[in-house]
């Protein structure tokens, strides 16, 4: 019987948190060889978010963003996420790694 708990608390606990991710308010973002569309996301302050990233370039990418420590490598065609803790106003520049000539972008935290 024990077992059966532990799976069963298992299950709820996996559909509570898909639940808490799936009520974050969620921006998309595409990377395209360097290249970020939207190059600026407005998000509120003080919220947690999710960034669904959408690499749709001929090469990898890398979303990273020194101020936030978040950095994420996706292959061509890949998609996936990142969740943002809470943020103060102000500016936090991105950039891909793979290239680093290009215009970085930013999230604008208001």
């Amino acid at each position: 019987m024990p077992r059966f708990l532990s799976v069963l608390l298992a299950a709820a606990l996996g559909l509570s948190l898909a639940a808490v991710g799936a009520s974050l308010p969620t921006y998309h973002l595409q990377m395209r060889d360097g290249h970020f569309i939207p190059a600026l996301l407005e998000v509120p302050a003080g919220q947690r978010f999710k960034i669904v990233l959408d690499n749709q370039g001929q090469g990898p990418a890398e979303f990273e963003s020194t101020p936030l420590r978040v950095e994420k490598v996706l292959s061509p065609g890949a998609r996936s996420f990142v969740v943002i803790h809470p943020l103060r106003p102000g500016r936090y520049p991105f950039f891909d790694e793979f290239h680093r000539e290009l215009a970085e972008g930013a999230i604008h935290a208001q």
